[in-house]
């Protein structure tokens, strides 16, 4: 099973990074991320390690100010990216990777895109962000409806569990108007 975009296009800025795992008798060792990779877009200040359940969806979710890293390290999972950014030469295009623990992965995606990701299975994974939680302002983490139609993501699944944060997430044309005012 390849860690691939499995839907959409190619968006702009969005860095999809296939790691080299290096095995031995000992087990492995996988570099996920080298500057080197033209990935000097992220600053990271602030890295999480995550873990999910299957059928969780965590986000769609808007930064406006900063950058971020997405690695899966156990599981299977999708990641859907929505960009968003006025003017862009790939604006209103989507893009939905699978990523999978037996073909390592990373994605490293700029300030306004919509992202989310589901879980299939229990799962874990490194984040990195350019922006300290403790310094998100409301202006920088806005929520948008997992499955609004608007969004033209094929999501191959109809039902998730959600943050309680997430019931109250905005349409896409939400957003826009407030992304374009």
């Amino acid at each position: 099973m390849k860690s691939k975009l499995i839907n959409g296009s190619e968006i702009k800025g969005v860095l999809f990074k296939k790691l080299s795992e290096q095995t031995d008798s000992r087990g492995s060792f996988t570099e996920i991320f080298q500057k080197h990779w033209n990935a000097a877009l992220i600053e990271g200040v602030q890295w999480s390690v995550v873990k999910s359940k299957p059928k969780v969806f965590r986000g769609m979710h808007l930064h406006r100010r900063h950058d971020e890293f997405f690695c899966l390290i156990k599981g299977k999972c999708l990641v859907g990216l929505k960009d968003i950014r006025p003017g862009s030469s790939t604006e209103n295009d989507y893009s939905l990777y699978e990523l999978n623990e037996k073909d390592l992965s990373s994605l490293i995606f700029p300030a306004g895109l919509l992202h989310g990701w589901y879980f299939f299975e229990d799962s874990i994974h490194i984040q990195s962000v350019s922006e300290s939680y403790t310094d998100y302002k409301n202006d920088d983490n806005i929520g948008c409806v997992w499955n609004d139609p608007d969004l033209g993501i094929p999501w191959p699944f109809n039902k998730v569990e959600i943050s309680e944060r997430a019931k109250n997430f905005l349409k896409l044309s939400e957003i826009q108007k407030l992304n374009n005012p």
